[in-house]
């Protein structure tokens, strides 16, 4: 097949820094078997054309209009001829709701090609109080209702996050975006961890409001006043210049977190194998691929009812409500105790991740593409 895939971006040419990992993942696979163009958005401010995994990226570059959605012709004429230079496409497919939706609903209805729009985040959700989701925009909201009206297929990573789209779109496919298993895990075998205290944690996320690591860190102080010997590695880079850092020294933290900032994936690998639990509290997730990682490697994940963690828990995973900080101390205090059930848990997360992994998720579109072009 000829695909093309719009992305926002993560499709970095140093295919280590800036990038979305499950999504390499996916294109890895993809460019091996079928010819694969992908256009970014705005990976890059200038546009630029560059090879990755076998795939074409076009960068389109940061848009001239000062207004949004004022460079949307300009954006779909760059489209167009990428694509009549590389030949053309059977499908397209574009990750998350919005800009890339619709400019490949506008080259799809331009060329005549059918359209795969994949949910990728808050596209559908307005949390007001931190001005997150695309719902709290009348533009983007136009968009998403596009998507769901004229794409051929529908799919998210969970069923957490379909379950909105479901009454619009019921033919919407559940397709989480699966990690390399081998890359995160290794030769490791499933749960194996140098028994504890000290007790690992880990954590890999930006530094934002919709992540709540606020309340991830009054989680940790109730934990390091029962389990002296818990440390969090935390890696992602800051959104709210030191507020995070802050509250680390106010709630007495400092020997209990190390922050890591922005690392590429092989220098997560080593801490996903070690850590005894990976910890979550955002306000909202539509998949969270660092929890698709963390049970590639037989490490189960306490964290918020939101995205994979609503359905992966009670087998694979543990629960707690969203801003719930006694309730995720509670959660990693009872685990780390029962090393029995964090190990069943364990097995069972990575069972999961073994079952929906990169090449299943590639298996799982290439059927969706195969079914829309026919």
């Amino acid at each position: 097949m000829k695909i093309a895939l719009i992305v926002p971006g993560g499709v970095d040419r140093s295919g280590r820094e800036r990038v979305i990992p499950a999504l390499l993942c996916l294109i890895e696979r993809l460019a091996a078997r079928h010819r694969l163009l992908v256009i970014a958005l705005e990976q890059e401010a200038a546009p630029a054309s560059y090879e990755l995994l076998g795939a074409q990226v076009i960068n389109l570059g940061r848009s001239p209009a000062r207004l949004p959605g004022f460079g949307f012709g300009q954006r779909l004429r760059q489209s167009l001829a990428a694509l009549a230079a590389h030949g053309g496409a059977d499908v397209i497919h574009a990750f998350w709701l919005g800009a890339t939706s619709t400019l490949a609903l506008g080259v799809g209805r331009w060329r005549n090609i059918p359209v795969v729009a994949s949910i990728g985040g808050g596209e559908l959700t307005w949390l007001p109080d931190i001005g997150y989701g695309g719902a709290g925009s009348w533009r983007h909201r136009q968009q998403v209702r596009l998507a769901l009206r004229f794409a051929q297929a529908i799919t998210g990573g969970s069923r957490f996050v379909l379950a909105p789209v479901l009454p619009i779109r019921p033919d919407a496919r559940l397709v989480p975006l699966g990690v390399d298993v081998r890359r995160v895990a290794g030769d490791l075998p499933a749960v194996a961890r140098p028994p504890g205290p000290p007790w690992r944690l880990l954590h890999a996320a930006s530094i934002n409001r919709v992540k709540d690591q606020a309340t991830l860190l009054q989680a940790l102080r109730l934990l390091a006043d029962q389990a002296a010997e818990v440390h969090l590695d935390w890696f992602g880079g800051d959104t709210l210049g030191g507020e995070l850092q802050r509250q680390v020294s106010a709630l007495g933290l400092e020997r209990h977190v190390t922050l890591h900032g922005v690392q590429p994936s092989d220098v997560l690998a080593p801490y996903f194998r070690q850590a005894h639990l990976y910890v979550q509290s955002s306000r909202h997730e539509s998949q969270g691929v660092a929890v698709c990682e963390a049970a590639a490697a037989g490490a189960p994940t306490v964290g918020t009812a939101v995205g994979l963690v609503a359905e992966l828990a009670p087998q694979a995973a543990w629960a707690a409500p969203v801003g719930d900080a006694a309730g995720l101390a509670a959660g990693i205090l009872t685990l780390l105790a029962d090393p029995a059930e964090r190990d069943r848990r364990g097995r069972a997360a990575q069972a999961w991740a073994q079952a929906f992994d990169a090449d299943w998720t590639a298996a799982a579109f290439e059927a969706i593409y195969q079914e829309v072009i026919g």
